[in-house]
């Protein structure tokens, strides 16, 4: 069994005590630190994401114990682009945090970060639901710390509203887990995907409503309407590193749902017939709609940039509910735009913050190093409105070619191309306010305009924008890999056999029904003890 496949969850788990233990009181150490562990991440991804590239499924179980009893990791081509798209867009903004200066404005930026590494890599790589919800922890006791970073009674208004909303999440998350539990004896996804196959078409009452919540839980951490009102104020409130690395956040929603909803609920399921199109996909429409008419009416650059999160979310999640192999690879290949996109308009945003008095949408002097700031504006907008040549170019066309020939085409077509339109002309209102007409303004006289961002901060927003020229020029070959990757899902069969049939496994009877759970894990517990 090989170890590396927990390395990135245990990597920052041993870092963040380290640096609160040994190195709070050095910033440099704890950059050093940091900064490491970011590079050494990058590298294990990519090494997994090797490995994982050619269909291989990589099992973990920990202390050695089998599916469904014990802890299962499962590394697959999914898992593991998501891992390495977090460690890409960690290691920016952490050099970002760094030449900005923001990592040292607070106590503990370093450690938390870490720990919210460990809950985002646990989340995208565990196979158990429990896990999962776990995991959703560690990742808000992390954020809820990061979002406060360097304090103020606006921000932690807005932390609280953050922390109350997925609290509420997180409750419905244990109910939803419960009602699992109950139907089903089990909740590894593996196992539960070949139980809730099994459940009679006169007991799909307890297993629907449980579906129903468990997409409400990830519907919020997705931030999809009409439950996406933690993110505006959270997002644009939040210091500009973490709301960079918070583009990610949304993205466990998303990766949760495609999970969930393929492996254990897909769409041709009895008992859950029907939930997917009805429910999510005309929320995800509205969420479209509603994210890009929040970017034209914004008055504010950091409300504008939480707006296009949402905007860019629905477009994910329009995508994801056809639930078809075109929909879910055109989506995965928007994820990592959108998140490059979002990440570096957070970054941007900060840049401008720090050479004016506020991010509001008025015309002010020029802030410094206006040039570079605009040109990466310029660029980041291009790709979050979807405009030739960037990667948000391609990502609309796949989504726009994935919905045509479903019966959905005339909703789908319409919403993208509008609301595509309202967010050009929002991010054109803001560019020009910003840049164009702030060359006419002097600056007051007797104060001098504030100093230029540190190079560090420009090579951070740099290297996102270059990952999304890469990921515009190799179009073709990663879009490939996603099509293999939506392939992999709809095709569970090797998944389940992996975790589930592995050699030596503890074997257990699925229950035909409800309340056959209790007989099942005492016949587990009984083969346990006599194997051990």
């Amino acid at each position: 069994m090989s170890h590396w496949i927990i390395l990135p969850i245990v990597l920052p788990a041993f870092l963040a005590p380290f640096i609160v233990l040994a190195a709070r009181h050095h910033i440099g150490i704890q950059r050093v630190v940091s900064v490491a562990g970011a590079l050494a991440l990058i590298t294990i991804a990519a090494g997994l994401a090797w490995q994982a590239s050619d269909g291989t499924i990589t099992l973990y179980q920990l202390s050695d114990w089998a599916a469904p009893f014990g802890i299962v990791l499962v590394a697959d081509r999914l898992s593991t682009l998501m891992v390495l798209l977090t460690s890409m867009l960690s290691f920016f903004v952490l050099l970002y945090a760094i030449g900005s200066g923001w990592d040292e404005r607070g106590r503990h930026f370093h450690a938390l970060y870490q720990f919210q590494l460990m809950g985002l890599m646990g989340a995208f790589l565990t196979g158990d639901l429990f896990n999962l919800f776990v995991f959703f922890e560690v990742l808000l006791i992390a954020s809820y710390g990061l979002m406060i970073h360097a304090g103020g009674n606006v921000r932690l208004r807005a932390g609280v509203q953050y922390v109350l909303f997925n609290l509420l999440g997180s409750t419905l998350f244990l109910f939803a887990l419960g009602s699992i539990y109950a139907e089903t004896g089990t909740l590894n996804m593996a196992d539960l995907a070949q139980r809730a196959q099994m459940i009679g078409a006169d007991a799909t009452a307890g297993i629907r409503i449980a579906a129903v919540l468990l997409l409400l839980v990830f519907a919020i951490k997705a931030a999809v309407v009409p439950l996406h009102f933690w993110l505006p104020s959270s997002y644009a409130e939040a210091p500009g590193p973490v709301a960079a690395l918070f583009a990610i956040m949304t993205k466990v929603g998303a990766y949760a749902i495609i999970r969930v909803y393929i492996i254990v609920f897909p769409p041709d399921l009895t008992v859950t017939a029907n939930l997917h199109g009805t429910v999510l996909l005309p929320a995800a429409l509205v969420s479209l709609a509603i994210g890009m008419i929040g970017v034209l009416a914004a008055r504010k650059l950091d409300r504008l940039v939480a707006f296009s999160v949402i905007g860019s979310m629905g477009m994910v999640m329009v995508t994801i509910a056809l639930f078809s192999q075109a929909g879910i690879a055109a989506a995965l290949y928007y994820i990592v735009h959108s998140t490059l996109a979002a990440g570096a308009l957070f970054l941007i945003a900060d840049l401008v913050r720090a050479g004016r008095a506020d991010l509001e949408l008025r015309a002010q002097p020029p802030v410094a190093g206006a040039a570079l700031t605009a040109a990466a504006f310029f660029a980041a907008a291009i790709a979050m409105v979807g405009l030739p040549p960037l990667s948000g170019f391609v990502g609309k066309l796949l989504i726009l070619d994935a919905a045509y020939g479903t019966e959905h085409v005339v909703w789908v077509w319409a919403v993208v191309l509008i609301v595509s339109l309202i967010s050009l002309v929002g991010f054109s209102r803001a560019g020009s306010v910003l840049f164009w007409k702030a060359e006419s303004i002097p600056h007051p006289e007797g104060t001098e305009p504030a100093p230029r961002p540190a190079g560090l901060s420009y090579v951070a927003v740099g290297g996102l924008l270059g990952l999304m020229v890469l990921h515009t020029v190799f179009a073709g070959q990663i879009y490939a890999y996603m099509d293999r990757t939506a392939a992999q899902l709809f095709a569970p069969g090797p998944y389940i056999s992996k975790v589930i049939d592995t050699p030596g496994k503890l074997t257990r009877p699925a229950p035909e029904k409800a309340g056959a759970a209790d007989k099942a894990h005492a016949e587990g517990d009984a083969a346990a003890k006599e194997e051990h």
